[in-house]
């Protein structure tokens, strides 16, 4: 008696074609970070940009913004291995909605937009205020030596003790 597979036949036709979203979990952070960046963040900094009706359109500002910050959160930071999730993995598929900008694309993009970019960040944090997910306060440092029983020699290396 010898065992049954399943079928696999990688030529398959699809009768319908398939959304990427029918790969990834409803409740994935590919969908989160998604739909956060569409509703609750204003990218008007970025959009007022873009004024020139003439040339190729570009990718739209939105999809871009969350492709980045969905990379930031995957801890992918190279605008090659941004590209490369374009092209190679659902979850980023899910988030470009099947775009796939290239490299030089997502590189032009963040320098052209990185004051506004970093803007979004307190964006974020009172987003998370308001979820409860954080506490916004004051942090004060000051440049207090405080002295340790470490020796100078065994915690910096021979050109920071110099």
């Amino acid at each position: 008696m010898s065992k049954t597979f399943r079928d696999w036949d990688v030529e398959q036709g699809w009768l319908l074609p398939p959304s990427v979203l029918d790969f990834v979990p409803p409740d994935h952070l590919a969908h989160f970070v998604r739909d956060t960046v569409r509703e609750s963040l204003d990218l008007s900094s970025i959009m007022d940009s873009y004024t020139e009706e003439r040339g190729y359109p570009p990718y739209h500002p939105t999809m871009m913004t969350a492709l980045l910050l969905y990379a930031y959160c995957q801890g992918v930071y190279s605008s090659r291995r941004i590209a490369k999730g374009c092209t190679e993995r659902l979850d980023f598929m899910a988030v470009t909605g099947l775009n796939q900008p290239d490299f030089r694309t997502v590189s032009d993009f963040r320098k052209r937009h990185l004051g506004a970019l970093s803007g979004l960040f307190v964006q974020v944090l009172k987003l998370c205020r308001q979820a409860g997910l954080a506490k916004l306060g004051h942090v004060a440092l000051d440049g207090t030596k405080v002295r340790a029983n470490a020796s100078k020699h065994k915690s910096m290396s021979l050109q920071t003790a110099r």
